[in-house]
């Protein structure tokens, strides 16, 4: 995880960025001054950067979480499977046209256990985030994903998605690939999927693109995280023709982890860190592991058809509809 001073910051963490300046002044004063002792200074500084932390994240307004769900600092699949797991064996190809790097998964050692771990994977600079297409996955991507789920249940494995994506790819490629298809075809594979399935939220939860590996036993968001149907701008750029509305956008969408878990959409929120999930990835890797663990055991312990019928019951209830 990156430290001050690579560490970058949102506009609303500008405080913390002050306070760690001061830490750096502090700091040269202390080698100047060799007689003085300065640790105490600098460690009521460091005390006072963890309050702020606190003081900030508990009084986000919904845009200010979509900005933090996509930090650059913020951990993604892969970071969160390296450090939750061992043994992982990333597995490639969708057997049909090609390898997306916007769609990651294979088998890994959770604590014994081996399972599939499967997600939407964003990059950490310019080049990676063209690689993997900025976390946007293309049919193939979906159907790789449908390929390693189909493999996770021949050898009876649980199943764990982690969902980070703006949307899947909106291309003209894509939907001459079949875009619409291939993410239809994972929400209906998904239902009937014999293993334990669990969906977490990790970032950016939007569209079709976060559906169609988001259908599982078990759906948790991370604190920081969203989940609705469109972005904000895009919202915005709908209803107002401008982007200028994207914040009273975010608050319309009632798009928060705790806003989904109030709806009944999701089974639980997942806490982060002090300040998110960007300021330690171990923690936040190990409340997630914790989370899991406990879940795939109780789901073991549900008989596959019981399973199955919970899933679909649990899909079923979420929205109000009128038959005419």
């Amino acid at each position: 995880m990156p430290e001050y001073p690579n560490r970058q910051f949102l506009d609303f963490e500008l405080p913390i960025k002050e306070l760690y300046e001061q830490i750096d002044q502090t700091k040269k004063l202390a080698e100047k001054n060799k007689k003085i002792d300065y640790s105490a200074n600098i460690t009521q500084l460091e005390e006072l950067i963890v309050q702020k932390r606190k003081e900030i994240t508990d009084n986000l307004t919904p845009w200010q979480r979509v900005q933090l769900s996509r930090h650059p600092d913020r951990p993604y699949t892969l970071k969160y499977i390296y450090k939750m797991t061992t043994d992982f064996y990333e597995l490639y190809g969708d057997r049909n046209f090609s390898d997306d790097k916007a769609m990651v998964g294979g088998f890994a050692n959770l604590e014994g256990e081996t399972v599939m771990f499967i997600g939407q994977q964003k990059g950490s600079n310019t080049k990676q985030r063209q690689m993997r297409n900025f976390g946007m996955p293309n049919p193939e991507g979906y159907r790789k994903a449908l390929r390693l789920m189909k493999l996770a249940e021949k050898f009876n494995k649980p199943i764990v998605t982690l969902i980070d994506t703006p949307g899947a790819f909106p291309g003209m490629e894509a939907e001459e690939r079949g875009q619409g298809e291939a993410i239809a075809r994972n929400i209906y594979e998904m239902f009937t999927l014999k293993v334990p399935v669990i969906c977490v939220i990790i970032g950016e939860g939007a569209s079709g693109g976060a559906l169609g590996i988001g259908v599982g036993d078990k759906v948790f968001m991370l604190e920081n995280s969203w989940y609705t149907v469109i972005s904000p701008e895009n919202c915005s750029s709908i209803l107002w023709r401008s982007w200028d509305q994207k914040e009273t956008a975010a608050a319309q969408l009632k798009l928060t982890s705790e806003d989904m878990s109030g709806f009944g959409l999701v089974d639980g929120v997942v806490p982060e860190p002090i300040g998110g999930a960007h300021w330690n990835y171990t923690e936040a890797a190990e409340i997630l592991k914790k989370i899991l663990i406990d879940n795939i055991r109780e789901l073991k312990n549900i008989p596959a058809e019981k399973r199955i019928e919970d899933r679909i019951r649990k899909f079923e209830k979420m929205g109000i509809f009128t038959e005419a």
